[in-house]
């Protein structure tokens, strides 16, 4: 296999769900980091994304908050609660990264995972599943992915197909990418393995996904972008947020007709691990480079996002090493919180609070 950031370990080793995207620009906010701003946004236009980490806590989000979204968009990602609270599973049954996934690969069982999910629901723990049946979904899986294989994504779908019909879903799957984000621009070969895990297929996922949950979109903004990006203090949502995987702060990209305060939609991208602000990398030729602000640049959502109207917030995880988390992936198996797939989980609690704020500028529409 190509250079990987993931590890390949024993079964009893960390988490390495490394996932990598880069960013574009725009101008940028000069201003101090302060507190997340409030807009004029339709709840009901809510959507979110994520790559591999990002993917499954995008999942996560989806089913808790189903009461809240339009839609999900999954990159190389998997079913609700995989893991299951549990390391090994996530490193040898929902992702291949750990030694024993090459040779004994776990199969996923959907259907506990189903039971599992209907069960939380009845206890309040998650939105009733109800309200996925009205929601639409995109879901990518590249041939070539080497760390969240297709048959991986493939229980996704069917994970998916108990709650909502066959209809409302867009599965790609026919393109030779490995694990990254497809972009139509930016990025390694597709069939690289490696930072900045945003792989240049000639194709235009973020496009895609958004509009395979709201339908059909104005033209994407090629030239400058007229927006902003806003860097905002994550500490006001989450008490000693470093101590739990997330970052101190984060950033949301806003159309000017959006801080015109003009009716607006919102979209949550979640990160991959190794996409945290402080992480580096050796590039050949650069040197040591700070991934810093990558991921929000140039994984494509604001081209679309400018001429949309739509409000990206990218919130940001971080590494907490002594918690078996060193590289900034977003909580899927439990390393911070037994109760991270559900609505009291810390990270997802605080992404669910950063909504309400950005949304709280104007009376805004329910689901």
């Amino acid at each position: 296999m190509k250079g990987s950031c993931f590890n390949k370990r024993t079964a009893t080793s960390i988490v390495f769900l490394c996932l990598s995207l880069f960013v574009g620009s725009a101008k940028e906010s000069v201003a101090q980091t302060g507190a997340l701003p409030a807009f004029n946004v339709d709840m009901a236009q809510t959507s979110v994304s994520g790559l591999s980490s990002g993917g499954y806590m995008a999942v996560q989000f989806n089913v808790a908050f189903s009461s809240l979204l339009k839609g999900a968009g999954i990159i190389a990602g998997g079913p609700y609660y995989c893991a299951k609270g549990n390391s090994t599973t996530a490193t040898s049954t929902c992702s291949c990264t750990s030694f024993f996934c090459s040779f004994l690969p776990g199969s996923v069982d959907v259907a506990e995972l189903i039971r599992i999910t209907d069960q939380n629901a009845r206890q309040g723990r998650i939105d009733p599943t109800s309200n996925l049946g009205r929601q639409r979904f995109w879901l990518f899986s590249g041939r070539a992915d080497s760390i969240v294989p297709q048959r991986i994504m493939d229980t996704l779908l069917s994970y998916y197909l108990n709650y909502v019909d066959r209809s409302a879903i867009v599965y790609k799957n026919d393109i030779d990418a490995e694990h990254a984000m497809p972009t139509d621009s930016f990025g390694n070969s597709c069939d690289d393995l490696g930072d900045p895990y945003i792989n240049n297929c000639a194709y235009d996922a973020a496009g895609d996904l958004l509009g395979a949950i709201y339908g059909r979109l104005d033209a994407r903004n090629n030239g400058p972008l007229g927006g902003e990006f806003i860097q905002f203090d994550q500490t006001q949502f989450l008490t000693d947020p470093t101590s739990h995987g997330l970052d101190g702060t984060g950033w949301v990209y806003v159309p000017d007709a959006c801080r015109r305060m003009e009716p607006c939609r919102l979209h949550i991208a979640f990160h991959g691990c190794k996409q945290y602000q402080s992480y580096s990398y050796f590039q050949f030729g650069s040197g040591q480079v700070s991934f810093g602000t990558t991921f929000v640049r140039n994984t494509g959502y604001n081209k679309w996002a400018d001429s949309n109207r739509i409000i990206v917030l990218y919130p940001q995880a971080t590494a907490t090493p002594l918690q078996g988390n060193p590289e900034g992936c977003w909580d899927w198996w439990g390393y911070d919180d037994q109760n991270y797939a559900t609505k009291n989980g810390r990270q997802i609690s605080a992404v669910y609070a950063m909504i309400q704020r950005i949304a709280s500028g104007k009376a805004s529409t329910g689901p």
